[in-house]
This record gives structure tokens, C-alpha cells and sequence, in this order.
């Protein structure tokens, strides 16, 4: 770890992380074409975003940056593969077994699954056994997030935290992060067990949406479990949330998956094969 990457990840500790997110918020929904017009053009710039695959590819067409932000993709920008799926583009930045309970973060730290579920102990040993994956969606990415696998919604627990970064130099630093950070954890059940989907958030996320409930975050307090009346089943490769701004997709599966050979690092796409459950 550089000196730079190590000051990065202190410096955000005293930070109000709520308010700059909440900030950010508010200018990201802004409609003044000039102020929405010129962010979204200067962020196209900064990322090198690649607009040719978006639904909608001239940027002055959305009401806010939000909604460039969050743009749809072209029917066909990313075909489905086989077995377990890509939930998101982004970085494939930790995959493997639980072990004793415990994923990978980043070399040389670990979080509990009890932790990152909201700490019910009894949700969390579902999982014990099985195997993780995390994809990081940097702010150049497409940041829909769609399903791995074919699930029944169980329910959906907001969990309050603070808002680290998540990108790689914060990981390498902040213990347990994406189990201390603000996130919404999604329990589906599968054809392959129990899978939970977590969708973490991070400094400048504004707001987290699932395609059921609208948006979620940010809430307040204390963990809240919220179920459903009626069966909420979403298809393979089916969109499942999205993300105002960019963050993290914890995966969680109750059983072991052979995932393929992708280097820890790898880019991925939505829809890419990462494994067979």
C-alpha cells in the first residue's frame, strides 16, 4: 500500500459522510439544464465513459445526472452466458469460500457474513459453507445491477452504517468495510439454496433502488426487515437494483460454486459467466 492510498483511506474517517452523500444527492437530481448538462459532460470526460452502448447515447437528453447515472443499456450490450452471472459491470475484486464464516475483504482482512447480513446469526449460517463474490462498479461503469441466478424474494434488510469508499485502496485499509458501511441485503432463494445479494453503500451514494420497492436508501437507525406480500421472482439476468452513484455488490450463495478461472481483478460485465453454482 502507497503512503497516498493509506492517507486516502484515514482522511475519511472524521468526514460527515451522510451529509456530502446527501449533498450529492441533491445536485445529482438537479433538472437546470446547464448545471446537469455541464456535470454529465465533464464526468464523460473525466472516466472516459463509453455512452455507444447506452439506450439513450447523447448525454444532454437526461432530465438529471441521476438519470445518466442509472442510463439503460441497449437490448443486446450484454448477452447472458451460462451458470452463475456477472450481477453487474465492474471489478471482480474477492470470490472464493466462506470460510468459518468469514470473507475475504482484501489481503489481510476478513468481515463475518453475520456482520455484513445484519447480524442475525441464524440468516448468516444459511451461508456457512458456501461461497462469496464481490464486484466493485466504478463510476465509468454501467450501474444497474441485475440477478446471478433465478430468485424468490425472502425479504430485504436495511442495514445503517457509515460511507467509506469502496474503492480498492479504502478496502486494502478499513477493516470491514463493506460490513460497516450502509447496505441493503436481499435474500433470495434459488433453484441453488439461499443466495443474498448486498448492495452496499458508499462516499457519495446517494441513494440505492431496488425494482420492487423503489428507493430504499438512505434510511435512519436501526436494521429494518421488510417482506412482502405478494412473491416478488426475478429472472436470470433480470435487473434487481441500481446504484446513484458508484459502489459494491457483496454475493453471497449457501453452496459452494466452481468459479472460473478469473483473476482476482478482472473486469467483468453484467451478464459474463463467473461460475457454476
Amino acid at each position: 500500500m502507497t503512503l497516498s492510498q493509506k492517507a486516502f483511506s484515514l482522511i475519511q474517517y472524521p468526514l460527515p459522510h451522510h451529509a456530502l452523500s446527501r449533498l450529492t444527492g441533491k445536485v445529482a437530481q438537479c433538472g437546470s439544464p446547464w448545471v446537469k448538462n455541464t456535470i454529465i459532460k465533464a464526468f464523460i470526460k473525466r472516466f472516459d465513459v463509453d455512452m455507444s452502448q447506452a439506450l439513450e447515447p447523447d448525454p444532454t437528453a437526461y432530465a438529471t445526472f441521476n438519470d445518466f447515472f442509472t442510463r439503460a443499456l441497449k437490448a443486446d450490450a450484454r448477452p447472458l452466458g451460462e451458470g452463475l452471472l456477472s450481477p453487474a459491470d465492474g471489478t471482480l475484486s474477492q470470490f472464493g469460500r466462506l470460510q468459518a464464516g468469514q470473507l475475504v475483504q482484501a489481503k489481510g482482512h476478513t468481515f463475518s457474513a453475520q456482520t455484513l447480513l445484519g447480524g442475525d446469526s441464524t440468516l448468516a449460517e444459511e451461508f456457512m459453507g458456501g461461497s462469496f463474490a464481490t464486484v466493485y462498479l466504478s463510476p465509468r461503469d454501467y450501474h444497474r445491477v441485475h440477478m446471478p441466478v433465478t430468485g424468490t424474494l425472502r425479504e430485504m434488510i436495511y442495514v445503517p452504517g457509515r460511507l467509506f469508499s469502496v474503492n480498492q485502496a479504502t478496502a486494502n485499509y478499513v477493516p470491514g468495510l463493506f460490513a460497516r458501511n450502509e447496505r441493503l441485503v436481499c435474500i433470495f432463494d434459488t433453484e441453488h439454496g439461499p443466495m443474498a445479494m448486498v448492495l452496499v453503500g458508499a462516499m457519495i451514494v446517494a441513494a440505492i433502488e431496488t425494482t420492487w420497492a423503489g428507493q430504499v436508501t438512505p434510511l435512519s437507525g436501526h436494521p429494518q426487515r421488510m417482506r412482502f406480500g405478494q412473491p416478488i421472482t426475478l429472472e436470470k439476468g433480470a435487473e434487481m437494483g441500481r446504484f446513484k452513484l458508484g459502489s459494491t455488490v457483496v454475493m453471497c450463495f449457501a453452496k459452494p460454486v466452481a468459479f472460473e478461472d478469473n483473476p482476482l481483478g478482472a473486469k467483468v460485465q453484467m451478464g459474463q459467466p463467473l461460475g457454476e453454482p
